[in-house]
């Protein structure tokens, strides 16, 4: 993955697309720093694909996505059924 200063990414962006697509990701650094990554089409997809499960994966998975949060009863009880007999 080639490394692109910000000052040249913009003045070269067509350059970066160029080898974005012949060579694959690109990485943009700001100050020295890694901020962005300039990715083909079909490589983003194909992460955004991977990194959400579908409904069949999501009900066959041995864990839970997450936690209920069930309150405390504490001293609250459930009412009785209604009573149904007519008069």
């Amino acid at each position: 993955m080639k490394s692109w200063p910000v000052q040249d990414a913009k003045a070269r962006f067509s350059e970066m697309l160029e080898t974005c697509l012949n060579e694959g990701p690109q990485l943009i650094t700001k100050r020295g720093a890694d901020a962005a990554v300039l990715v083909p089409l079909k490589d983003w997809q194909m992460l955004k694909r991977a990194a959400k499960p579908t409904l069949k994966e999501l009900l066959l998975a041995d864990v839970a996505r997450g936690e209920l949060n069930v309150p405390e009863r504490g001293d609250k009880r459930r009412r009785g059924p209604p009573d149904l007999v007519r008069r």
